[in-house]
C-alpha cells in the first residue's frame, strides 16, 4: 500500500496490515470504533459483531460481565484474564489469546494464535495504540 508522508494520514486499513499482522506477533486483528462499535479496519474473515465490541468496550470500565461469562470475539470465546488501567484488555483460549486497547475514539483487538506468545501479540498491538493515542486518536 502506499504510505502517507505522516503516521496520521495513512489508512487504517494499512495499521492493520503493515503495522499489526506483519509484526508477525499478532494473527488477526481489527479496529474498531468506541462511538458506534463500527469496524475501520480488519483482517480478512475477522468480523466482530457489535454486541461482541459493545461488550468489550464496556469491559474496559467494569470487567464483571466479561469474568462472568468471557469475551467473544468473532464468535470465539476466550476467558477474560486481566484489564489493566483501563485501557488493555487480555483474554486467553487455550495457548491462543486475545488483546485489546483502547484508545480515545478506538478500540485496536488483536488475536494470537498458539504459535505465538501473549507477550509479543501485547507488546505490538499496544505500541500501535499507545502512538495513535499520542496522535490524540
Amino acid at each position: 500500500g502506499t504510505r502517507g508522508v505522516c503516521g496520521a494520514t495513512m489508512s487504517w486499513q494499512s495499521y492493520v496490515d503493515d503495522h499489526l499482522i506483519a509484526s508477525g506477533n499478532v494473527t488477526k486483528a481489527s479496529i474498531v470504533g468506541i462511538t458506534n462499535a463500527d469496524t475501520w479496519a480488519t483482517s480478512p474473515g475477522f468480523d466482530l459483531k457489535p454486541e461482541e465490541v459493545k461488550a468489550l468496550i464496556s469491559g474496559f470500565s467494569d470487567a464483571s460481565g466479561l469474568q462472568a461469562g468471557g469475551i467473544f470475539i468473532n464468535g470465539d470465546k476466550y476467558m477474560f484474564i486481566k484489564v489493566e488501567n483501563g485501557k488493555e484488555l487480555i483474554g486467553k483460549k487455550g495457548a491462543a489469546g486475545m488483546c485489546a486497547f483502547k484508545g480515545n475514539t478506538f478500540v485496536m483487538i488483536a488475536t494470537h494464535d498458539d504459535s505465538i506468545m501473549p507477550g509479543p501479540c501485547s507488546a505490538t498491538v499496544g505500541k500501535l495504540a499507545d502512538y495513535l493515542i499520542e496522535q490524540g486518536i
